[in-house]
């Protein structure tokens, strides 16, 4: 087992890893622009160093400052965490060539998104039809639009959570918003890197998460249901998925073991699918991280997954990392609390006066937020990550509703009653949900789409 890590992140995801390395016996290092200089991340980890101001190009998007802290420091690996940095294949081949173990998968494997597509293809899942590789220019995309034609959707090649990514309706608005999201992939992952898709309009967003160890064995945790979006940031997700049978679960979970054993892939990684009206599943991309969502499947099979990344990262077996077969028990549900204005969705800095998380059985909260804490203005809105569990969805919905009530944060606007609102829904009550399903939500409560 390592030593010592570095975290190459911030917030709750921070805080959510230097758990894990206590639970293992591992020392932490924090690293910190100047805006976290009070957080707790920095109060709980072992050490803790500031690497630049709170402009993120400066700080944690900053490789040279990342990797000098962690040499100063002398930790054995890194751990990047979810956006920032975590699907960045240089900085995983810097920290290789520095002699510091990259806590996800190998940066050759990383650059491999399309042998997953050619892999999942191979194997006979349906794939939607994407650009082969980075498409270059808004040229190049409107020539490949024209092959597969509109709708399409560009998107991030560095990262996810909506950033870089961009539907295109027709051929005159392609050249302005394939710019708007290259420069907004490149602000927010340090990698202005695009690729296309063909978009399906109006789709479930599945995806099924999996552990690979460094000697060959793959195994798959489940799915989650992540359709809960609003303009391709997730807001709610649960776990399992109301439209995935038990044999479709094992089906899928089977071929996705074989494809990824094939193509070496190692540690944890995410793969999305869309799933149309009639439940057939297309392969879209894979994510080579921890997702924000990885709770839900915590919730429900009992497993570590971060515990599981550091320990496979060391070097261990799967059989040493999961002591029997993936048994899936109940119903997960998280809401991501953000802070942001629940009707505007204009962003909310500033200090929080008051901050209460609830409890009680099947009730766990995932934050690095403290009253008299400051949520600085140049970062992720994300506050706090509220995740319940209970014996079946509706349960799972009561529980969530009732946590939700109990949960107060003061001095910045959240979220909170906008995922109040979603829980008393009438459709999300009785799942009939897909992608659309918050553009139809905030129309029907008064609001414009474009909100």
């Amino acid at each position: 087992m390592f030593k010592k890590i570095l975290i190459a992140n911030r917030g709750e995801i921070a805080l959510r890893v230097i758990c894990a390395c206590k639970e293992l016996g591992v020392r932490t290092v924090a690293i910190y622009s100047e805006a976290d200089r009070n957080s707790l991340p920095v109060r709980f980890a072992d050490e803790a160093i500031c690497i630049g101001p709170p402009q993120l190009a400066l700080s944690y998007l900053n490789i040279p400052a990342v990797i000098s802290a962690a040499e100063i420091a002398n930790v054995d690996a890194i751990h990047p965490g979810y956006g920032l940095l975590s699907e960045n294949a240089n900085f995983a081949e810097v920290c290789e060539t520095s002699g510091i173990k990259f806590i996800g998968p190998q940066p050759e494997v990383m650059r491999l998104k399309e042998k997953a597509r050619a892999a999942m293809k191979q194997a006979g899942v349906p794939i939607l039809p994407g650009s082969e590789g980075i498409i270059a220019s808004d040229g190049e995309a409107i020539e490949w639009a024209r092959q597969v034609g509109f709708p399409v959707i560009v998107k991030a090649s560095a990262g996810g959570g909506g950033r870089g990514m961009r539907i295109v309706r027709n051929e005159e608005e392609l050249p302005a918003l394939f710019k708007v999201a290259q420069a907004e992939a490149a602000s927010a992952f340090g990698n202005g890197d695009l690729y296309m898709e063909k978009y399906v309009e109006h789709p479930r967003h599945i995806e099924f998460q999996v552990l690979a160890d460094e000697h060959g064995n793959v195994v798959s945790l489940g799915e989650r249901e992540c359709s809960i979006q609003r303009r391709h940031q997730k807001l709610l997700e649960e776990s399992p998925s109301t439209q995935v049978t038990p044999e479709l679960r094992d089906h899928i979970g089977g071929i996705l073991c074989k494809s990824l054993a094939a193509i070496g892939y190692t540690n944890a990684g995410t793969i999305e699918f869309l799933m149309d009206q009639d439940r057939r599943l297309h392969f879209i991309e894979m994510n080579t991280r921890i997702q924000v969502e990885h709770p839900v499947t915590e919730m429900v099979t009992d497993v570590d997954l971060v515990k599981s990344q550091i320990m496979i990262a060391a070097g261990a077996k799967m059989n040493e990392v999961l002591l029997g077969p993936i048994v899936h028990r109940g119903h997960s549900i998280e809401c991501r609390i953000n802070a942001e204005h629940p009707e505007k969705f204009t962003p909310s800095a500033g200090k929080i006066t008051a901050f209460h998380p609830p409890g009680g059985t099947g009730v766990r909260v995932d934050t690095a937020a403290y009253a008299e804490g400051v949520i600085p203005p140049y970062y992720d809105s994300l506050i706090a990550k509220l995740i319940v569990r209970a014996k079946d969805r509706n349960e799972a919905v009561s529980r969530m509703a009732r946590a939700l009530e109990m949960f107060i944060v003061e001095g910045i606007y959240t979220t909170i009653p906008l995922h109040r609102k979603i829980l008393a829904d009438a459709d999300f009550r009785a799942g009939k949900i897909d992608t659309g399903f918050i553009e139809r939500f905030l129309a029907k409560n008064g609001k414009p789409a474009s909100v």
